[in-house]
């Protein structure tokens, strides 16, 4: 059993305009470079997410969904922000956050930009694939983590 992220084609619901996304990236992180490979994350449930694949790093791209949301649904600048916040003033292990793009111009939605680190989503199917001398740092580091963000 995987219990690292599944990558798919963009769904068709889900397709945007990949040049004008590749512009504005190129205008606001330095270095981003030419070349833009995008796929989509399996699964998820509110806002879709992507990886993006690039001459010199790779990213993810979150973004609201197509269509009408209800107006405090897919608050992809909020969790931007709360990300950033996490990031500048805890030790609470998040992404690297890059870009925030509230121009539903760019590629239909707003969306914003991290960086993409590698790891494992860990439901407890997952937890029960791993074997015994992985689970109890696995349980450790969970902890550890919801100490930090609830000391914030």
């Amino acid at each position: 059993m995987s219990i690292t992220p599944e990558l798919v084609d963009v769904l068709p619901a889900h397709k945007f305009d990949e040049a004008s996304l590749l512009t504005w990236l190129q205008q606001t992180i330095p270095g981003f470079g030419t070349r833009l490979d995008v796929r989509q994350f399996q699964g998820g449930q509110s806002n879709p997410t992507f990886l993006l694949d690039t001459d010199s790093s790779q990213y993810v791209l979150r973004k609201k969904p197509p269509g009408k949301t209800l107006p405090s649904a897919h608050m992809v600048e909020r969790e931007y922000k709360v990300m950033r916040a996490l990031s500048e003033h805890t030790s609470v292990p998040v992404p690297n956050t890059r870009a925030l793009c509230e121009d539903s111009n760019v590629i239909g939605t707003p969306f914003y930009v991290m960086d993409y680190l590698e790891g494992r989503i860990v439901s407890h199917s997952a937890l029960r694939a791993l074997d015994r001398q992985e689970r109890l740092p696995a349980h450790h580091s969970a902890i550890d983590t919801l100490a930090r963000l609830h000391s914030v």
